[in-house]
């Protein structure tokens, strides 16, 4: 099979396509047929080898994963004999983390992994690219308990991280504020958020309005003056700070890592919070206020 091969750490011109074996699947995996795949930030951080900390995990001179590729959507070519869940013939999409493989024209997934049947009315390459932002949201989401009432702010609210979050935080009854640039804001706003902020003529950062959740997801500067301004509201407030291995999908350090989540204790002020380039009004009274923030190694894509 043609595969696209990332035998070294280096920028886009090291990848070459090459035949290589078939993979054959274990009892418990899948042998997917692909029909389209995508091309993620963590793709592109295992393909640098940045942070050289991440090498640790992915392999200290050259990729422990030649072949990348996270997102996938295709057909069940094979099936191993223990898998249950799917037949030969089943068109699917998912993601196949820890492993990738993506980038070939054939890819083993386990019966286990985010793979699902995909909807029969999506197309290949709209399936492919659904499943990682959303995990990554949800990622983020599940540090904070949205409910009914309670305000978001979603800064880069058109990625595929952001699209996720505005529509899960939509799910759960929260009053969404988007931000992000002009041609979005309509698009956006068909997602349901409820306000939608265009950064290119408002910094939401100087509305002076507060929210009981800001999730960036782009990794902004400006989430760093939310976040200091947050600490002189509360000046009682000791972070707490957790982070996660990435999703599924990266190790510590690598592009998609580093959940950062900041839980502020009860005050009796009225907390304003501001992160990332994302927007909006939203402000409440509540005494106690989250900052989830999604910090990148990576501004943008290199690709």
């Amino acid at each position: 099979m043609r595969a696209v091969v990332c035998d070294r750490y280096g920028p886009p011109e090291i990848l070459r396509l090459k035949d290589v074996e078939s993979p054959v699947p274990r009892e418990d995996e899948i042998l997917v047929k692909v029909h389209a795949t995508t091309v993620t930030r963590t793709d592109c951080g295992f393909r640098q080898g940045k942070p050289a900390a991440g090498r640790l995990v992915t392999g200290l001179r050259r990729p422990k994963w030649p072949i990348l590729g996270l997102e996938l959507a295709g057909e069940v070519a094979a099936a191993g004999a223990a898998v249950t869940e799917f037949e030969t013939g089943d068109e699917v999409f998912g993601i196949n983390p820890w492993r990738f493989g993506a980038h070939a024209e054939f890819v083993c997934v386990p019966q286990s992994a985010p793979v699902a049947r995909k909807p029969a009315g999506m197309p290949f390459d709209e399936a492919a690219a659904v499943c990682d932002g959303v995990i990554l949201a949800l990622l983020g989401l599940k540090h904070v308990a949205l409910a009914p009432g309670k305000s978001i702010l979603v800064y880069g609210a058109s990625g595929s991280i952001g699209t996720a979050a505005v529509q899960l935080a939509r799910h759960y009854d929260a009053d969404v504020t988007a931000v992000c640039d002009t041609r979005n804001v309509e698009t956006v706003r068909s997602l349901g958020a409820h306000e939608v902020v265009d950064y290119t003529r408002e910094d939401f950062t100087k509305n002076g309005r507060a929210y009981d959740v800001i999730l960036d997801a782009v990794g902004s500067t400006r989430s760093n003056t939310a976040a200091t301004r947050s600490r002189a509201a509360a000046p009682t407030w000791p972070p707490t700070i957790s982070r996660t291995s990435s999703s599924p999908c990266g190790p510590p350090g690598s592009a998609t890592s580093g959940w950062c989540s900041r839980s502020l204790p009860d005050t009796t002020s009225r907390t304003s919070c501001s992160s990332g380039s994302s927007s909006g009004p939203g402000g409440t009274g509540r005494s106690s206020t989250d900052v989830t923030r999604w910090r990148t190694r990576s501004r943008r894509r290199d690709t």
